[in-house]
């Protein structure tokens, strides 16, 4: 018995020995304040800023202001049962969100955690909510068209792959709709949208999911949702959680475009977070900080530089950095070039490859709310500074029954004919001036009826112009549909069209040319501008048109 009890205490012994406690150290504070969703904390010595904390009753928080004495948290979820004296922990991971192809189709909060019922999410990773925008060596020039197929959008005030196109007016004028349009009509495109609705209704953001996958549309979106019912906190990381999403398809070579709807709301959060952590206000009761706020975040829409590398004449497809000789790999905006010039001094036997996962682009859509028209006001004028042009929304159109109802006076778009197609800028080169010049004609022409003929014309046709450009919402139109009519329009096979029958006259003009003359169609979409040779046949199918058209 007294050998049995030996071996035990040996082997206890034994395991007392070779016991190697494995300790974690954890930075701990203590609540001293808490309500309003902030919470001020004492302790947490080496957090960092952005850094997640988490309460003793497991509500997560962002450490948002880094002070002498304390910490500002501001907390991410149900802040009623967080109580002074109650402990926080650093998790030591700076605020990010679950990425990759996984999450399209899905609807997600602003931490990226499913809220549609549809079961886990197979990410592919995590990617910090915050980021520095690529350089300017890194990118390059914006020339690939996004096609929101809205006539009046895509011929005037075009956007661009890695292009920051804000849709501003007031409310109820359409800025929605235009960006849900943008969405739709991405169908086949190889473009991953994501949608960040911020404080939203969540009845309002279910239609929109709903109509989404209506069209087809969630299966190449992903719905990023902070409702008006959900915490400052959420609404503030939603669109650079949206962003974050966005970024790694940008950066695995892929193309994808973010709506921020709105950044209004996303600036009112902002506010209430600031102002409760003694964040001093400035103008309009904004943080001094609000254009970095924005900033920060629209910066991060680019369009990457394409990378080459020299490769052997016998390698096939897109080059790894084992693949290219030497293993270098030419980045920049001089990449072909210097892999050219590499490859004369190799010689026979090499050539160029493109460079895996590059060439990606992240393309922006802000949308701001403004009230009774002000784009003077601060939020406004911020983002109008920020983003690469802005298309203008009036109420007075609307109204009108112009829609969408784009102001195309001060509606412009900094990128310009580079991001549209041969064909749209060959049909639509003076349209925006043309409509321009019209609306100010019409408005004129109120006040007197003796009017010369020139004028008569221009304002007959300016109208019919303005018929062509209206637009039913969530019906997307083709790239060759909007080329057609606008040259149909602008050249004049329109002009004894009567106004009121011009949208029958536009409906029978597309189905006539998908049927009598497909191939003109696609010889647009093919060559992706109007040839001679196309632009005799377009003239003589609008001239049998015309023939045969009856209002």
């Amino acid at each position: 018995m007294s050998d049995l009890i030996k071996q035990i205490t040996s082997d206890f012994q034994k395991q007392i020995e070779t016991y190697k406690p494995e300790a974690t150290v954890s930075d701990v504070g203590t609540v001293l304040e808490a309500g309003d969703g902030i919470a001020r904390v004492k302790g947490l010595a080496n957090i960092k800023s952005q850094e997640l904390v988490q309460f003793a009753n497991g509500v997560m928080g962002i450490a948002f202001n880094l002070e002498k004495d304390s910490v500002g948290v501001i907390i991410m979820g149900a802040f009623d049962e967080i109580t002074e004296g109650m402990t926080v922990r650093a998790t030591g991971r700076i605020a990010s969100v679950p990425v990759g192809e996984g999450l399209v189709g899905r609807v997600v909060n602003a931490l990226g955690e499913p809220i549609d019922g549809k079961g886990p999410i197979q990410f592919s990773g995590y990617r910090p909510i915050e980021r520095i925008a690529p350089g300017v060596v890194a990118r390059q020039d914006v020339d690939t068209p996004v096609q929101t197929g809205i006539k009046a959008i895509d011929a005037m005030t075009a956007i661009g792959r890695g292009q920051r196109q804000l849709i501003i007016g007031d409310r109820q004028t359409g800025k929605s709709a235009i960006a849900i349009d943008t969405i739709i009509n991405q169908k086949g495109k190889d473009l991953v949208c994501i949608y960040v609705a911020i404080g939203q209704k969540k009845a309002a953001i279910a239609r929109t999911v709903a109509l989404l996958e209506r069209h087809g549309a969630m299966d190449h979106t992903i719905v990023v949702v902070a409702a008006a019912d959900e915490s400052a906190a959420l609404q503030y990381i939603a669109p650079y959680s949206g962003c974050a999403m966005g970024e790694e398809f940008m950066e695995n070579g892929r193309d994808a475009l973010v709506v921020y709807d709105d950044l209004s709301k996303h600036a009112w959060a902002y506010r209430q977070v600031s102002l409760l952590l003694r964040r001093p206000p400035g103008r309009e009761a904004y943080p001094g900080d609000l254009f970095y706020l924005h900033s920060r975040l629209l910066e991060r829409a680019s369009r990457l530089s394409v990378n080459y590398a020299v490769v052997k004449a016998s390698f096939d497809g897109e080059a790894t950095q084992k693949d290219a000789v030497d293993g270098k790999i030419y980045a920049g905006p001089m990449a072909e070039h210097d892999a050219k010039e590499a490859l004369k001094a190799k010689g026979d036997g090499f050539k160029i490859a493109r460079v895996a996962n590059s060439g990606g682009s992240l393309t922006a859509l802000p949308i701001i709310e403004t009230l009774l028209g002000d784009v003077s006001a601060y939020v406004p004028t911020n983002v109008i500074s920020i983003t690469d042009g802005q298309i203008y929304l009036e109420s007075n159109l609307f109204n009108a029954g112009i829609r969408p109802a784009v102001n195309v006076g001060i509606s412009v778009s900094r990128v310009g004919g580079a991001a549209q197609t041969k064909a749209m800028r060959q049909v639509a080169g003076r349209l925006r001036l043309d409509m321009a010049a019209y609306r100010e004609l019409a408005a004129f022409a109120q006040f007197g009826s003796d009017l010369d003929k020139s004028t008569q014309l221009q304002l007959n046709r300016g109208r019919r112009m303005q018929e062509v450009l209206k637009q039913p919402q969530y019906q997307p139109t083709s790239l060759e549909h909007q080329v057609m009519t606008i040259f149909a329009a602008t050249n004049g096979f329109a002009d004894d069209v009567p106004v009121e029958k011009v949208r029958d006259w536009e409906t029978a003009l597309t189905k006539f040319m998908d049927v009598s003359y497909p191939e003109v169609g696609k010889d647009i979409v093919e060559k992706k501008q109007i040839t001679p040779d196309n632009e005799k046949k377009l003239r003589d199918a609008l001239d049998a048109f015309k023939a045969t058209w009856q209002a």
